[in-house]
């Protein structure tokens, strides 16, 4: 799934390829992915996009008035950016956002395999939709503040995944994350000294710092099946951990695995939690 590094360097992308163009038409590909029924994407016809933006996972396509698109890609979602617009209707294909002038251009917005829980909102002045329930940002003093102050029994690796916690951090970063300020994936928030809460702030504002400077160097939108090939952690396992050599190990969920070195958690293994319990 994108996270922050993807969103926010894709927003980047997206302005300076549809700043100050006008939305034409949104051609709805794809019924169920459409999660707001006022205003109606007609309405937008004929708006100024006055930038792309980005809050946690979802993309903001900001427009004059105040109204905004906002995109949300999940697992599998991918952008194509299509200059000129295409008229085909590729598998998964969810929506077709065409801005002119000429050379028109278009987004299309569509998903890999078979979940189909991508989707976008239209969203009026002033309106926050799916946004109002996130949590702050990873550099915010607001999110350094909940580290320092949580006494929870919640697990470091749940935690930090929770959109309403913070946004933007998903699995991926949240594995490099905790590799980097070598804390286990299932300490607890309560368990953390003031040393361990400052190095986890740390880790994760450097993984994402560095994450967003790799996908800076993407071009086009963000359309390739796989996005995970540059984490230093996530989808690893096997290959040396980054901070002590080890081989990078995994604990297996229903439809995920994180990875994770035994350097994070004093030597001891992590058992699959498929088979039996974990140890701490």
């Amino acid at each position: 799934m994108p996270e922050l590094p993807q969103m926010q360097a894709l927003a980047e992308r997206l302005t300076a390829s549809l700043g100050g163009r006008t939305l034409e038409r949104a051609d709805l590909l794809g019924f169920a992915s459409l999660k707001t029924a006022a205003p109606a994407p007609d309405t937008l016809a004929g708006t100024t996009v006055e930038r792309a933006d980005r809050r946690g996972k979802y993309l903001l396509l900001v427009l004059a008035g105040g109204a905004r698109v906002a995109i949300h890609l999940s697992q599998g979602g991918r952008m194509d950016l299509e200059e000129p617009p295409k008229q085909t209707r590729p598998r998964g294909a969810l929506v077709r956002v065409v801005f002119g002038p000429e050379p028109a251009r278009a987004l299309l917005l569509r998903e890999h395999g078979t979940q189909r829980k991508a989707g976008w909102w239209v969203l009026a002045p002033g309106d926050q939709g799916p946004l109002a329930t996130l949590g702050p940002e990873p550099f915010s003093e607001e999110f350094a503040d909940l580290v320092r102050t949580d006494r929870t029994g919640r697990r470091v690796y749940t935690w930090l995944r929770d959109q309403h916690v913070v946004a933007g951090v998903g699995r991926g970063y949240t594995d490099d994350a905790l590799n980097r300020a070598r804390l286990s994936p299932f300490a607890t928030m309560a368990s953390l000294d003031g040393e361990a809460r400052t190095r986890l702030v740390d880790s994760v504002r450097g993984v994402l710092t560095d994450g967003l400077a790799i996908e800076r160097g993407r071009t086009g939108a963000l359309s390739e099946g796989k996005l995970g090939e540059r984490f230093a952690v996530h989808g690893k396992v096997g290959q040396p951990c980054p901070q002590c050599g080890q081989p990078l190990r995994r604990v297996s969920f229903d439809s995920y695995e994180l990875a994770y070195c035994t350097c994070q958690t004093g030597g001891k293994p992590l058992a699959d939690r498929r088979l039996s319990r974990l140890l701490r």
